[in-house]
């Protein structure tokens, strides 16, 4: 494997829903899918905005007001892609320059009128600089994007704690089970 397959991690999810709502449930509620424990604050998050516009920001606002921006919208284009910086460095703080940042691209994808592919691509990572395979073993763990994902997708099953999900790694399927373990 070369470094620049290495530097990518790639996930993808099926939802019941028609593609215009997986976009909006991801963009506009990205704070109800982001685990809470997942905070660069030094306090409880009391929400995460997604500002729905290039050149915009994904940050999450404390309790006590503080603000932690850890990415910039770099493409906005309902209901089709999002792309957005991955500003969190490898010892898990904010990488305040640009080029040391890596990407984050999701594509919506209808399969059917109901039923909507979301394809996730982490990419650059390498451009983290030295140590920054934490950050894409950090991302490719059950716990980084499977988990987001997982939580993403029960935004679509009211009240179903064990919900069926397509969930790859490039081309290796897993399933996640309701409560975050893949089987």
């Amino acid at each position: 494997m070369t470094q620049a397959a290495a530097a990518v991690v790639r996930r993808q999810i099926i939802v019941q829903a028609p593609i215009e709502r997986a976009f909006t449930v991801f963009t506009e509620r990205s704070g109800d899918f982001k685990p809470p424990e997942h905070n660069l604050l030094g306090t409880a998050i009391a929400e995460t905005v997604f500002e729905p516009r290039v050149g915009g920001h994904i940050y999450d606002r404390g309790v006590d007001g503080s603000e932690c921006r850890w990415a910039r919208v770099l493409a906005y284009e309902p209901p089709a892609r999002v792309v957005f910086s991955w500003d969190i460095g490898p010892q898990w703080q904010i990488e305040t320059e640009p080029e040391n940042t890596s990407e984050v691209e999701v594509r919506f994808v209808a399969e059917t009128p109901q039923r909507t592919r979301v394809e996730l691509e982490h990419r650059n990572i390498d451009r983290h600089g030295p140590g920054w395979q934490a950050v894409r073993d950090g991302v490719a763990d059950v716990a980084g994007w499977p988990l987001y994902l997982s939580r993403y997708a029960a935004l679509f099953t009211e009240g179903n704690i064990e919900f069926p999900l397509s969930l790859t790694h490039s081309s290796k399927p897993r399933t996640l089970r309701g409560d975050g373990a893949v089987a």
